[in-house]
């Protein structure tokens, strides 16, 4: 019996990435653990850290963080293939739409607190369809809007303003060679 053995190249943008979708996978797991008055209404802590990978590292690094996060996070909190995971990657997917699209935007306009806020709108408005199309078959379940609007700009202010800090406070790393 002949057995072939694949090595894997670790590069440091790997190593990058998983300590950022680690820092991430935590701040869901301390999201979670918060008590709400309405399901579906998080602060979205994560998001912090995906504001900041992708001012600093790119769109694309910012969606390897958010894709682990959202299967990791998923596996650790026993949701996996369950609708709340649906719910955040439809969720995810709609935020980092809304990120790529807005990073062409004016930077001076546009910034950490202005991006988590469109992130936060295009999140909830992505659930809100999922939820409308496939758990809730009724227009009834756009009556939540307004609180679900009134939380993202809320938590969108915060988490930007929080992740504007953090890149104000951290230096860039210095590109691996």
């Amino acid at each position: 019996m002949i057995v072939s053995v694949t090595e894997l190249t670790i590069t440091a943008e790997d190593r990058r990435v998983a300590w950022l979708a680690t820092a991430a996978v935590a701040l869901s797991l301390v999201d979670a653990a918060i008590p709400s008055p309405l399901p579906g209404v998080k602060p979205g802590l994560a998001n912090i850290v995906t504001l900041v990978v992708l001012i600093r590292y790119g769109w694309a690094t910012a969606v390897w963080v958010s894709g682990l996060r959202v299967l990791a996070g998923s596996l650790l909190l026993g949701y996996f293939l369950a609708p709340g995971f649906f719910l955040a990657l439809i969720g995810t997917t709609f935020s980092l739409l809304t990120l790529g699209l807005a990073r062409h935007l004016p930077g001076r306009w546009f910034g950490p607190v202005s991006l988590s806020i469109l992130a936060a709108f295009a999140h909830i408005g992505g659930q809100l369809l999922l939820a409308r199309l496939w758990l809730i078959p009724h227009n009834g379940v756009f009556l939540l809007t307004p609180v679900f609007a009134a939380a993202a700009l809320v938590f969108g202010t915060i988490n930007g303003l929080i992740a504007a800090r953090l890149l104000a406070e951290i230096p860039a790393a210095e590109p691996a060679s």
